[in-house]
């Protein structure tokens, strides 16, 4: 079974225009996410997916490799099956955030051990909730899981619900998981999602992953104990600063 590492990265972002190209002490951030995602033992290929230009010259300028894409790509999951269209020959590709510096690589690693169940379509990771404030924080995806470990919903939204109980209790109470937006696919089933049209839930909840559970199709899920750390505004790279390099 052979395994692609594809880290889509665009420059275009409302929030923080040109992330992956930003400076993190002395390295791109594209430069710091490849490196890290190099490590993995599973991955037999690792490329970098984008449509522009300044962002495949950094990468190539440091000894990686670029797949340039289409601009009308709506999310990395699109450009993502542009890639395999491009490299036949792998089995399983992987989606890998290109605003994670530090991702930890046995997380590639875990996630690519889901794929030792040949009935498996999608994997992808959650890590257990332990602080309140990431408990109620509708920004943090949230995930159920049937006693397959395959997700049963996600939610921005606290779930489950718990009935009777003080929110102040609901750690103690009952596990509960956030997502940990890394995905992995089998080929053949990522070239069919993307020819999925926007589903109810997802339009509803503004996750693409829904778009999958209501057409069908299960997502295997596996616990990290490892924390990632994305940036997504220039206050997250200054806490990356504080945090890596005590700045």
């Amino acid at each position: 079974m052979k395994f692609l590492g594809i880290i889509p990265a665009r420059y275009a972002s409302s929030r923080f225009p040109g992330k992956p190209l930003i400076d993190i002490e002395g390295k791109t951030m594209i430069q710091r996410v490849y490196e890290q995602v190099k490590k993995s033992t599973r991955l037999n290929e690792v490329v970098v997916a984008t449509d522009n230009q300044r962002i495949a010259d950094n990468v190539l300028s440091f000894g990686g490799k670029i797949v340039m894409t289409a601009t009308h790509h709506q999310s990395g999951t699109d450009r993502c099956a542009e890639v395999t269209a491009q490299m036949p020959g792998y089995d399983i590709a992987i989606n890998i955030q290109g605003d994670e510096p530090f991702i930890n690589p046995a997380q590639i690693d875990l996630l690519a051990n889901c794929f030792e169940d040949p009935d498996t379509q999608i994997a992808t990771l959650v890590k257990e909730i332990t602080l309140e404030e990431e408990l109620f924080n509708v920004n943090i995806p949230k995930v159920v899981r049937n006693s397959k470990a395959e997700a049963i919903y996600f939610s921005r939204q606290t779930i489950p619900f718990l009935r009777g109980v003080e929110k102040e209790q609901w750690l103690q109470k009952q596990t509960f998981y956030k997502h940990i937006g890394i995905y992995a696919y089998q080929v053949d089933t990522l070239k069919t999602l993307t020819q999925l049209p926007i589903s109810i839930l997802e339009e509803a909840e503004a996750l693409e992953q829904l778009r999958w559970l209501e057409n069908g199709y299960a997502i295997k899920t596996a616990i990290t104990n490892h924390e990632t750390v994305a940036v997504d505004t220039r206050e997250d790279l200054d806490k990356i600063l504080k945090l890596f390099f005590n700045k």
